[in-house]
């Protein structure tokens, strides 16, 4: 059946399709792997409304207003996002650490003036935190809507008067949308974090129901016709949640699945579907945007009371979402917007722009300030440790190979983040203050010639990975090498429960990505690692740190909340669990001791009692995250390195720093 009014149930059921998608996705239920492309099922409805939207206006005798059309968009989004923001900044001044609640401060600022998506892009980086840490960061699809409410309109009233009405605007949007779903792949190949966010990658989907909007102008399927084109954009949107998983490549073309399956069912226009015109579907439609502006700071207030694998907790969260969104719709939302639709415009964008500054102020404050002093002192000292890392880690991360130490160079560091974690614990245990360290790796990059990565670091692990292989012979030959990796990491994933992490997917390769780490791809491990270690030890002496043990959980923040919460909470990792886990790399670190000569050294006499090995010692952490060991952590270390160079002072000559200089050259 037609709709016959301008209520479109459709719609509003769909809005419900893809809340419950979004939702239960984030809260982990089983069965909704895909439920993020509930994301691009709103971008599609966006798309078709607005253009809906701009082109009746643009039709009526009145004509478009690009200032009626923004404040309508100010009131239906703006002030539910407000009060979220307000609350959040309210509450966190009683529970957030330091780093967090400035942390927050910074995504308000960026959540309220739609400019989110650009500081997550830029935020999605190695060294940065886990998605559970920050409390705005499904705001980044309103900023997405927002940039796409400022622009397109311009696009349609330009092409409304310089191409003759709607004649060419389908083919229009078309080639917009082709473009951008073009770009988007392309870009989803070298930068997915990038093509996720970046509005350009994601114009495509709103296109898409702009597109829709246009074609139904022109064409309507009959109501047979329409029960089956409905079912088939449902099967294709269901297939989306219950078979798309986060460890495929998105975006890209797989988007084609629910966007074509949201567009269908745009098309189809059946407003009395079992589908969407239900009751739970209508009910939940109309609270959607509540509904998801609610549900992931839930999700996130879960992660930080350590509650997400309870199943009361999420069954209690997922009831709080549904209140939390309720109220509201019905105390916010609805109230909102008759008060301000009685507003004349200049009225309406004086009030919205007092609630903005309301908000944003403080935001820019907290923002700027930590306002640390609201906490304990000993809270305060446990936060503190997130930021005692090595202090040239970003510099040296980009340059890929830096002098530590002084000019003198005693021992070459190769290795990833904890190596660089670990250096300094190296200089300190230097015998002379001119002696140095040269370190060579970044970031994420295992120390294996022949590796490839399946992430974002492969092409600057390949350049210094190929350069070390084809010069390492030349580089101050005899001079001690010290290789220090995540290794287990690369091959088995990270560990389980660890936030934004996959446990046994390899990041590594040799000839094709793997989806688990399997007899094959351990077999070619072992090849590689030898023959890379017997080339190292071929001209330098070589001593393989077996690994730094993993926490799961970033000891700082854990430490310091249980403090904030006044829960006992004692983070470490069992021997036992430690073995578990880096069983096949000391195998190959053994046995590149066999074949190769090389040295192996073991941390855990170090950092470990018989037992377990803690992640803090006296009280303070001896991590500045969940697995890099701080620079307080790290000195812990200093004995275990004396050694290499008390045998090389007795058994040779000091070399000058000017000789060691000229030899040093850069890879």
């Amino acid at each position: 059946m037609r709709s016959s009014g301008d209520f479109r149930r459709d719609i509003n059921g769909l809005r419900a399709w893809a809340v419950v998608a979004v939702v239960l996705y984030h809260f982990g239920i089983s069965g909704f792997t895909g439920g993020f492309v509930g994301v691009d099922v709103f971008f599609v409805i966006s798309g078709y409304l607005m253009t809906g939207i701009v082109l009746g206006a643009l039709a009526a005798p009145s004509g478009f207003s690009f200032l009626t059309f923004y404040l309508a968009r100010a009131r239906r989004i703006l002030p539910a996002l407000l009060v979220l923001c307000a609350v959040l900044l309210a509450l966190g001044w009683f529970f957030l650490l330091p780093s967090d609640y400035q942390r927050l401060g910074k995504h308000v600022w960026g959540s309220v003036l739609f400019t989110s998506n650009r500081m997550f892009m830029k935020e999605a980086g190695y060294f940065d935190v886990a998605s559970h840490d920050k409390w705005l960061l499904h705001t980044w699809s309103l900023s997405v809507e927002w940039q796409f409410y400022l622009l397109f309109p311009l696009v349609l009233v330009a092409a409304w008067r310089w191409l003759g009405g709607r004649r060419w605007l389908l083919p229009l949007l078309g080639l917009l949308a082709l473009g951008s779903l073009g770009y988007c792949v392309a870009l989803a190949a070298k930068e997915p974090s990038t093509a996720f966010y970046f509005f350009p990658a994601r114009a495509w989907e709103l296109l898409a129901g702009g597109v829709i909007h246009l074609a139904q102008s022109r064409w309507q399927p009959g109501e047979r016709l329409g029960v089956w084109i409905e079912r088939a954009g449902m099967a294709l949107i269901v297939a989306s949640l219950l078979f798309i998983t986060p460890e495929m490549h998105w975006p890209g073309l797989l988007g084609l699945i629910p966007v074509g399956g949201a567009a269908l069912v745009l098309l189809a226009r059946r407003n009395d579907s079992h589908f969407t015109a239900n009751a739970v579907a209508q009910w939940l439609g109309t609270r959607s945007y509540s509904i998801y502006l609610w549900h992931w700071p839930v999700v996130v207030a879960l992660a930080y009371l350590e509650l997400s694998s309870l199943p009361q907790a999420i069954m209690a969260g997922l009831l709080l979402t549904l209140v939390l969104g309720h109220l509201s719709y019905h105390l916010v939302e609805q109230p909102s917007g008759r008060r301000m639709g009685r507003l004349r415009p200049l009225a309406q964008g004086a009030v919205v722009l007092a609630a903005v500054v309301l908000v944003i102020g403080p935001a820019k404050v907290v923002r700027k300030a930590d306002f640390e002093q609201r906490l304990p002192e000993a809270v305060q000292r446990v936060d503190e440790e997130r930021d005692n890392r090595n202090p040239r880690l970003d510099e040296c991360d980009e340059k890929t190979q830096c002098q530590y130490g002084g000019p003198n160079t005693r021992a070459i560091v190769l290795g990833d983040s904890h190596a660089q974690a670990t250096v300094n614990a190296i200089v300190a245990s230097l015998p002379h203050r001119e002696d140095g360290v040269l370190f060579i790796g970044t970031s994420g990059c295992p120390t294996i010639f022949g590796a490839q990565l399946d992430g974002p670091k492969q092409e600057v692990c390949q350049k210094i990975l190929s350069r070390l292989e084809q010069r390492q012979a030349q580089l101050l030959p005899g001079t001690p090498v010290i290789v220090i990796n995540r290794a287990s990491y690369y091959l088995f994933g990270g560990l389980a429960g660890e936030p934004d992490e996959t446990p046994n997917r390899p990041e590594l390769y040799f000839t094709e990505p793997q989806q688990s780490p399997n007899a094959a791809l351990l077999a070619q491990y072992r090849t590689h690692y030898v023959a890379t270690a017997c080339a190292l030890a071929a001209n330098h002496p070589l001593y393989l740190v077996r690994p730094t043990p993993e926490m799961g959980v970033r000891v700082p923040e854990a430490m310091g909340r249980a403090m904030l919460l006044k829960r006992e909470r004692k983070l470490s990792m069992s021997r036992s669990a430690y073995r578990q886990r880096n069983a096949f790399v000391s195998q190959m670190q053994d046995l590149a001791g066999q074949q190769c000569g090389a040295r192996v050294l073991d941390p855990l006499p170090y950092l470990c009692d018989e037992q377990k090995c803690a992640a803090s010692r006296h009280g303070r952490p001896m991590y500045y995250d969940d697995d890099h060991l701080s620079e307080f952590g790290n000195r812990l270390l200093v004995p275990l390195f004396q050694p290499i160079f008390a045998e090389r002072v007795a058994g040779e000559d000091h070399v000058s720093a000017q000789h060691r200089s000229k030899e040093q050259a850069p890879l």
